[in-house]
Order: structure tokens, then C-alpha cells, then sequence
């Protein structure tokens, strides 16, 4: 198996400056840097993680949670730990997922990560109040909260209301009046953020909400969306437009329409929020509020590597952007 001292031994430089190269350290000219990564993969070198976390004090792991009712099952918060993943492999970083048990023993999140070490977490979270979650932010482990807001630690999150004056003003310049909206559940972030844009953007336009036009979607689930639909459809006044807070509820919502024998968006127009991957291959193909999944994943791996580097705790909040997805689901009336 190829050591430090062949790569040192192949490239004529010392075992220290091969170090400095392995783990990154900025001291080191990018020609000698080159030839000592050329050099690693010519002799396919892997460094012992165990040798590495003596040398830089580091367990070079970061911790994730998912505090989420569909969790890992949703394509949004996929495409978001995928971002982040990729940003924190290139600084050499595994990520390992929670568990609450360790052998036999049930442990808090805060219990498993200092079980294991890691050096900092990441952890997605749009639930207003959950204990073991603020237990974690409280340590004194470098954390990121994505798709939340606090001042307690650092934390990514869209612009939600300001996507949501977007949703509302695309379908009232196609000449609707008429708008409902299916919410998130509201002990989430998102669900109270979007219903409060909604409300807000529905008022500078100076446009009531008929009674039972905002019906509770659940938690961002197909299934949700079919259900607050169906709520929708059963009012006397129809609305001609749905502004729905999430794609994959916008999905069931589009569904259920189908089922009573009307079209999207002939009869009723919908948009969504999120711009999933699978919304531009449905048919019709759904206009929503696009999230920056590659921006978000990103920004968090940077909030939570300059804490890490820095061995300082910090409390940043770092809104994301959003913009308009026009596709088929809409129509001007």
C-alpha cells in the first residue's frame, strides 16, 4: 500500500510538504502543489482517516440532520444536500446522517454527534419548535440550519415571501381575481412564511380572500395537495387560479382537478413553489418559484466551513433569492 513517504520519495519533497498538500493547507506553490496531487494519483494514494485526524485535529465529518416530515423522501432537500455534499467533498469532508440510536442506547442528535466527533452540522429544518433540535444548535458544534430562520446559529433559507408577491402578481398581470391558496402545515417555516406573502401580496393588490379559498396542504405532500384541493373544489365560488406552496402538493392539486372533470389551466390556473426537477416533464408543465437548491447547498457548506476554520461559532442569516418559472399551468383570462 503507497505511503507519505513514497509520494515524498517519488517527488523529492519532504514528508511535511506533502502533508501541507494532502490537507489543503494554503502555504504551498501550485507547482509543487501539482506535482504531489499528479503524484498521488499516478500511485493511488489514499491517506489513513485516523492519521489525518491526528495531524489536523479533525474528524474531517460533518454531521446531517433532517428534521423533516417527508425528510429525505423530497426531491427539493435532495437537491440540497447534494449541493452541499458536493461543496464539502472538495474541502475533504464525509458526511455522516443522525441517528438516534447508538448500539442499543436511544441518543439525542447532540448525544451522536460528540459521540462520533464530527466537526460541524448541517441540518435541515423547517419545524418551528423542535427540542433536540435546539439542544444541537445551542452546542458549542459548528452548525447551518437550511430552510429556517434564527438568530441562534447560521441558517439558509429562501426568500419566501418575496416569491410568493411574485406568484400572486404573475396571476393577477393574466387577469386573475379569483385566487386561492394551498398552504404548508403551519409549524413550519414555510408554511407560515408563503400563507403570510400570500395574505400580504393578495392585500397590496387590494384583492379578498373569499372564505375557504386558503386550505392547509399538510406537510408539502402529493397527497396534502390533492386533499386541499378537493376542499377548493367543493366551495360554491370556484377559484380561477391556485397559488400553491409547494410542487409536489401543486401536483396533487392539478390531480385532483383532473378528477372532477376540469383542465389545467383552461378552467383553473395553478403555480407552484420549489421548481422541482420532475414540474418541467408534467403535463402541463407547472409554473412555480424557482429555490436556488445549488446556491442554498452551497452557501450553507461556506456558512458552516468558515465556522469550522475559524473555531468560532457564528449567527449569520443568509436569505437566497427565488425568481419566476413561466411554463403551461397558467393562462391570462
Amino acid at each position: 500500500m503507497t505511503t507519505i513517504y513514497d509520494i515524498a520519495k517519488k517527488t523529492g519533497f519532504s514528508i511535511t510538504t506533502v502533508s501541507k498538500v494532502l490537507n489543503n493547507y494554503s502555504d504551498v506553490g501550485a507547482k509543487t502543489r501539482k506535482k504531489i496531487l499528479d503524484a498521488v494519483n499516478e500511485m493511488d494514494y489514499y491517506p489513513s482517516s485516523s492519521a489525518r485526524s491526528l495531524t489536523t485535529k479533525k474528524s474531517w465529518s460533518i454531521g446531517v440532520v433532517y428534521v423533516e416530515q417527508l425528510g429525505m423522501e423530497h426531491p427539493f432537500f435532495n437537491a440540497v444536500i447534494e449541493s452541499f455534499k458536493n461543496s464539502m467533498e472538495k474541502s475533504g469532508y464525509d458526511l455522516l446522517f443522525a441517528s438516534n440510536k447508538i448500539g442499543n442506547d436511544m441518543k439525542t442528535y447532540l448525544d451522536h454527534f460528540q459521540y462520533r466527533g464530527v466537526d460541524g452540522v448541517v441540518i435541515v429544518c423547517s419545524a418551528l419548535k423542535d427540542s433536540h433540535v435546539e439542544r444541537l444548535i445551542r452546542s458549542t458544534i459548528p452548525s447551518v440550519v437550511i430552510d429556517f430562520d434564527s438568530r441562534e446559529t447560521c441558517v439558509v433559507y429562501s426568500d419566501n415571501e418575496y416569491g410568493c408577491e411574485l406568484a400572486v402578481n404573475h396571476l393577477y398581470s393574466l387577469g386573475h381575481r379569483k385566487i386561492a391558496h394551498i398552504s404548508g402545515d403551519q409549524e413550519l417555516f414555510p408554511g407560515v412564511t408563503r400563507l403570510e406573502g400570500f395574505i400580504r401580496a393578495m392585500q397590496k393588490h387590494k384583492l379578498s380572500i373569499s372564505d375557504g379559498f386558503i386550505a392547509d396542504g399538510g406537510y408539502f405532500s402529493y397527497e396534502g395537495g390533492r386533499a386541499a384541493m378537493r376542499k377548493l373544489l367543493l366551495q360554491d365560488e370556484k377559484p380561477t387560479a391556485v397559488f400553491v406552496a409547494g410542487d409536489l402538493m401543486a401536483l396533487g392539486a392539478i390531480a385532483e382537478i383532473r378528477d372532477h372533470g376540469l383542465n389545467v389551466p383552461d378552467d383553473i390556473s395553478v403555480i407552484g413553489f420549489d421548481d422541482i426537477k420532475m414540474i418541467q416533464y408534467t403535463e402541463p408543465a407547472l409554473t412555480t418559484i424557482r429555490q436556488e437548491t445549488s446556491i442554498l447547498g452551497k452557501t450553507a457548506a461556506n456558512l458552516l466551513l468558515d465556522q469550522i476554520n475559524d473555531k468560532e461559532k457564528q449567527s449569520l442569516a443568509v436569505k437566497i433569492p427565488v425568481k419566476l418559472i413561466e411554463r403551461k399551468s397558467c393562462r391570462p383570462i
